[in-house]
């Protein structure tokens, strides 16, 4: 960090101690206490009795002196819930009060931010997780994520936001992070520049970004991240929370509105401020040790001889004893570092062929299939506003799926939200599903809506149509009968969708 935030912002821990204190004491309710905890990056669980901390790792990479932090603390504090969440951090659950606030504190002296983790802030900046070695990559994007994410921390105390804003960074047309439909998203061309897209983002009422500028200097981000936040502010609803994201200035500006008033401040700070950076492009110097590897879960580096492994656990929510594990066989690695994804997986790279085998040796609890690397949010066992419990869906639905034996190719990834908030990014999933109600003759019950045909690729962006209330208990039933029915035609999910779309909306009415 070019400047010291953890000095900066050590001395607002008091606050946090104080109103933990409070809550715990119910002096305080929920929603007070949330005003103050979510910008320490700590939420209270449902029910009130146990906390959350939320780490800040810009760009989802974990290096190995941060791992050992995390690995020394699920130790210490015995914690029993891990949980890597979709904007690439690491969540620690079901903590006393007295573990968050040593834990908040314990993480700042490693180094490890939690100011703006949560609330009306800037969150955790995101980056495409293997920038910097993938093989078809514009260029390694990773480096102006983190001089992005340095930058946002100096507004933290500075600029009251109307809400949350989220910036991100791709290097492909994986488009990972969702750059082209986030709050500010930086596109990396095949010109070595960025698109720049804003005023998106999931949710209720969603919305696709606005192509803002094209390309734009490396150089120049942070001209453009000020212009979003002088925007923001100036236009931003400070009135009504549910109307207070970027993405609703496209309504109340117009698209051409909202894109001249970002222009105008752009222009503005282009003309007062020097923000230049120059960013330190780290080079792997690792060689290969001359041997090949061919798994489904190796991936080859653009780096000759070298590897990145992948792994998701189920649910995104690794055994917490799987930090300890990680560090003790990344110690002797020289290179290796850890990069979390936006769909709740990890790679480890830079990676010989043999350093992979042992990566993977111990990861085999992880996902065997693209199904079972399906993504769900926490859930309404944990948070405070979830109203279904996602994790319950998806355990009940791999484990109803695995006795079936299908195909790699036959179920897709699908995403569970719990509520319309859409943290699984349920929306742009080929087949989401997002937490209500169904009323029934029986009267109400646990109920996800379903939605199909969404799509994250860089220039095929599309959110997917609601096509009605499935109940909860017939989701994984749905899936296996659909697995049937492709498996019979010995296709993929994909492939049966795109060739036979009234068969599939067929079974889906089914269970509706």
């Amino acid at each position: 960090m070019s400047k010291d935030y953890v000095a900066e912002f050590r001395g607002d821990l008091e606050e946090f101690y104080e109103m933990t204190k409070k809550f715990y004491q119910k002096e305080i309710n929920v929603a007070q206490y949330k005003k103050i905890s979510g910008g320490f990056g700590s939420y209270a669980q449902r029910g009130g009795t146990a906390s959350m901390l939320r780490l800040r790792l810009a760009g989802g990479e974990i290096r190995k002196e941060q791992l050992l932090f995390i690995a020394d603390s699920v130790e210490k504090y015995q914690i029993s819930l891990t949980h890597f969440s979709t904007c690439q951090t690491v969540q620690l659950h079901n903590l006393s009060e007295a573990q968050v606030c040593e834990l908040v504190k314990e993480a700042f002296d490693h180094g490890i931010i939690t100011r703006g983790g949560g609330g009306d802030y800037p969150r955790n900046v995101m980056c495409s997780p293997l920038s910097g070695v993938q093989q078809e990559e514009y260029f390694d994007v990773l480096p102006y994520a983190k001089e992005a994410a340095d930058y946002l921390l100096g507004f933290i105390k500075t600029v009251k936001l109307p809400r949350k804003l989220k910036v991100c960074f791709s290097n492909s047309k994986e488009n990972i992070t969702h750059a082209t439909f986030r709050d500010l998203g930086f596109v990396a061309t095949e010109r070595g520049t960025f698109d720049v897209y804003s005023a998106g983002g999931l949710g209720r009422e969603p919305k696709m970004g606005v192509l803002t500028a094209t390309d734009v200097a490396p150089s120049k981000i942070l001209y453009y991240i000020k212009a979003m936040i002088e925007t923001f502010v100036t236009y931003g609803n400070y009135e009504n929370r549910g109307k207070s994201r970027t993405r609703f200035m496209q309504d109340t500006l117009g698209t051409d509105g909202y894109k001249k008033a970002f222009q105008e401040k752009l222009e503005k700070i282009l003309e007062e401020e020097y923000l230049d950076i120059n960013p330190f492009i780290p080079q792997i110097t690792k060689q290969g040790d001359g041997s090949i590897i061919k798994h489904p879960r190796v991936i080859p580096q653009k780096q000759e001889g070298l590897y990145a492994v992948f792994y998701h656990p189920i649910g995104g929510s690794p055994k917490p004893t799987f930090f300890r594990k990680l560090y003790h066989t990344l110690l002797p690695m020289k290179e290796a570092i850890v990069r979390l994804s936006p769909d709740e997986s990890l790679y480890v790279i830079n990676l010989t062929a043999s350093e992979a085998k042992k990566v993977l040796a111990f990861t085999e609890d992880g996902s065997q299939t693209l199904f079972e690397t399906s993504v769900s949010c926490i859930g309404a066992a944990i948070c405070q506003i979830g109203a279904r419990n996602s994790q319950g869906l998806l355990e009940a639905c791999v484990k109803r799926v695995r006795k079936e034996n299908f195909a790699d190719g036959v179920l897709p990834q699908i995403h569970i939200s719990g509520c319309p908030s859409s943290c699984s990014a349920h929306q742009i999933a080929s087949l989401g599903f997002r937490g209500g109600v169904k009323q029934t003759p029986d009267g109400p019950r646990p109920a996800f809506a379903v939605f199909e045909h969404g799509c994250e690729l860089q220039g095929e962006e599309a959110f997917g149509k609601e096509l009605g209330v499935m109940l909860e208990d017939d989701i994984p039933e749905f899936l296996v009968t659909l697995g049937k029915e492709i498996s019979s035609r010995n296709m993929t999910y994909h492939q049966f969708v795109s060739e036979h779309k009234e068969r599939f909306l067929e079974i889906v009415q089914r269970y509706l």
